[in-house]
């Protein structure tokens, strides 16, 4: 997500916000960003890990797909939404993805949550 008026030819890593907690992106809070811009702070993804794929836990109503904001799928398969934001939901296969990603990424500091 982008900070509202953000020149899109000048984007600088205060304009890049957090899908699901709307921080902006600093040094000591690293980002991967998803489909169109979407992005996850290294935060909201920890919790999202420790939620869907340590705890089991899926925000899905009835099992209902949901549309993933960092994919844009409509995934049918457990789901986290944002604790600020719960418009914004991520998929476990995003989940995922974005862990080993992030994880890889020695620069960033980011450590795979364990239980």
């Amino acid at each position: 997500m982008r900070r509202e008026g953000t020149d899109p030819d000048h984007v600088h890593m205060p304009d890049v916000l957090c899908d699901f907690c709307a921080q902006e992106w600093t040094t000591d809070r690293p980002m991967i960003e998803g489909h169109l811009g979407s992005c996850i702070c290294g935060s909201c993804l920890a919790e999202a890990y420790r939620s869907v794929e340590i705890a089991g836990v899926d925000d899905r109503a009835a099992q209902v797909p949901r549309t993933c904001t960092m994919c844009r799928e409509a995934r049918d398969e457990p789901c986290r939404e944002g604790a600020a934001r719960p418009e914004a939901v991520i998929c476990r296969r995003c989940i995922t993805m974005a862990a080993k990603a992030l994880s890889r990424d020695a620069e960033s500091g980011w450590k795979l949550p364990v239980a």
